[in-house]
């Protein structure tokens, strides 16, 4: 098939078994532009998004299948503040700063491509600072929970699944955002440095001359973000 007539859309799809091979073979040209390090971010996330997808699946089947009474997310994640019960007001706010930080993040990545390289370190910088709240946050919320007896294997709530439920869910996406946060702090390091400006390679550089690293780490970004939405929406609105 001739290539002027593949770029001008005028070929003709060829008919029985050589179609169904150019119509498989015409996938590969999209990622013909594109890093390793995009495709293999790509195909991480891709199997990431099965892991979770398999804990959830679990525990809204768990859920669901249980007798004994689940406890009411909205009075186990209260907080008094004041004298007034505010319930799930922590999740909240560790919402709020997790998708502010998509934001942020989109942010970087804009700038990274103008090639500014305070700007772009600088909103790194303060996405990293999200993700180090959200996980803080994270943990004053486990040590609440663990304080008033909630274990992997007993709840004084309600189902014992809760607390096998709840550590091994946001604990595992916790971890995510934890080596988020460090990546972006590395990468953020690597912009103020010059070292994309420089053409130094190096250990997550990337392509010379070029901030793929941070378009990279921002995927990796809006995906764990992405995931705590459904955590949020399936853990602690259901």
């Amino acid at each position: 098939m001739d290539t002027a007539q593949l770029e001008h859309g005028t070929a003709t799809r060829p008919q029985g078994w050589p179609g169904v091979v150019a119509d498989w073979s015409s996938d590969q040209r999209s990622f013909k532009g594109a890093s390793w390090g995009k495709v293999m971010m790509w195909i991480f996330l891709l199997s990431d998004t099965f892991i979770f997808s398999c804990f959830l699946l679990s525990y809204m089947t768990v859920r669901m299948s249980t007798t004994e009474p689940w406890p009411n997310p909205s009075e186990v994640f209260a907080l008094e503040i004041g004298g007034v019960h505010l319930p799930l007001i922590l999740i909240a706010i560790m919402t709020f700063v997790l998708i502010s930080s998509s934001g942020t993040m989109a942010m970087a990545v804009n700038c990274a491509y103008r090639r500014d390289r305070r700007k772009t370190a600088a909103l790194m910088l303060v996405t990293a600072l999200f993700g180090a709240l959200f996980v803080g946050m994270q943990a004053f919320e486990w040590s609440k929970l663990i304080h008033e007896g909630v274990r992997p294997w007993e709840n004084p709530f309600g189902a014992p699944q809760f607390g096998a439920a709840f550590f091994t869910i946001t604990g595992f996406h916790g971890t995510h955002v934890t080596i988020g946060v460090i990546i972006l702090l590395v990468v953020a390091w690597k912009v103020l440095r010059g070292e994309f400006d420089d053409q130094r390679p190096g250990f997550l550089t990337g392509r010379r001359g070029r901030y793929e690293m941070v378009e990279i780490a921002g995927l990796y970004w809006h995906f764990v973000d992405l995931v705590w939405v459904f955590i949020f929406a399936l853990f602690y609105l259901w």
